[in-house]
């Protein structure tokens, strides 16, 4: 059987935001809420936050959670999720599968979890996926600190942007705009090959790391998921919007 294994990328010191992963929605860190959401999703071969902050690391733990050090050298999540994973005490095949979620989603939902899998299920040779989360506002559309999707019939990922992309002179929902839901799928074996290799031009371009994938000839397939009020907190301008949509989500108040 193919493993399953989660992993939750925190750290503190984020460039828009320090202490992200520990600030408060709710009455709670949104780490907290990240994990305990994740933690719905029943197919888990281990699940685990994954960090290089003391700060983060104790309070994992004092929730009795599993958490994995990794270096403080790390600038992207899909690194510290790489090291985390040949830590994690399961030893991984080429095709098992791991899942980064990432530490600023409060708001997922472990469906898009069993989104961003299916298609591992479906192909064998889906070597990536990410969650792709249609976009219905305008704003979100426009709005450079969204990364959104181009893809290809097959829902193959063949670039992404933080423009407004696809290219339309009026925006509307026969556009069928994707964004990046932040949850990402690879096989272990995909996910090193990744991590080993050099920053591409796309990727640089658009600061977009997921562009280094069709850079180099691969592609990961899209998970698509309806849209839906959630929201990824990327500044402290976000909270009180995510705040005031979480109290109307239909997973408050069962975790």
């Amino acid at each position: 059987m193919t493993k399953i294994v989660g992993l939750v990328p925190a750290r503190m010191a984020a460039s828009r935001f320090p202490g992200k992963p520990m600030f408060k929605l709710c009455g709670r860190p949104m780490l907290e809420h990240c994990f305990l959401r994740a933690g719905m999703f029943p197919r888990w071969d281990a699940l685990a936050v994954c960090t290089c902050d003391a700060e983060i690391r104790d309070f994992a733990e004092s929730k009795g959670w599993p958490a994995i050090w990794t270096r403080d050298t790390h600038t992207r999540a899909l690194d510290r999720v790489a090291e985390a994973a040949a830590k994690c005490g399961i030893d991984l095949a080429d095709d098992d599968i791991v899942v980064c979620v990432q530490g600023d989603e409060p708001m997922l939902h472990p469906d898009m979890i069993a989104a961003v899998v299916a298609p591992f299920e479906r192909d064998p040779k889906v070597r990536g996926t990410m969650l792709g989360v249609h976009i219905t506002d305008e704003a979100m559309w426009r709005n450079p600190d969204i990364v959104k999707i181009a893809h290809d019939i097959a829902g193959n990922v063949l670039y992404t942007s933080r423009a407004p992309i696809p290219y339309a002179k009026a925006f509307g929902p026969e556009l069928e705009a994707r964004r990046v839901g932040g949850i990402f799928g690879f096989r272990w074996e995909a996910l090193r090959w990744f991590t080993r290799t050099p920053e591409s031009p796309l990727e640089k371009k658009e600061s977009c790391d997921s562009n280094r994938i069709p850079d180099n000839g691969w592609f990961q397939r899209l998970a698509p998921y309806p849209g839906v009020s959630y929201f990824s907190v990327d500044s402290p301008a976000d909270a009180d919007r995510v705040e005031a949509h979480m109290r109307a989500d239909p997973l408050w108040g069962k975790y």
